[in-house]
């Protein structure tokens, strides 16, 4: 599903609303000044509310769905739409904002 393509500014939250931020965008290719975010790189996540005794809090997540046709340094680039999963929860990780202007398969 095409859609646009996240960079380090991105805005992907977990399933509770913890703010992730890649760990390892891309240097080479930049949209909008910062780095692209591939599908190798994973996400930390801060300020998850979940408490431990419920399993939580979202510690880091990793996307499993993305781009299938535009890749950076040989990786998938991640899009809006592309889906990940938090660790140890098990929740979504939830893009919500992205740069419009570059768009991807």
């Amino acid at each position: 599903m095409p859609g646009p393509l996240l960079h380090l500014g991105a805005t992907v939250l977990c399933g509770h609303a913890g703010q992730a931020t890649p760990a390892a965008p891309n240097p080479r290719v930049r949209l909008s000044g910062q780095p692209v975010v591939t599908a190798l790189s994973p996400y930390l996540i801060a300020g998850c509310p979940l408490p431990p005794v419920a399993g939580g809090p979202c510690v880091s997540g990793l996307f499993t769905v993305a781009a299938t046709r535009v890749f950076a340094s040989g990786a998938p680039v991640l899009l809006l739409s592309g889906t990940g999963t938090c660790v140890p929860t098990g929740v979504p990780l939830v893009p919500v904002a992205a740069q419009p202007r570059v768009r991807g398969l």
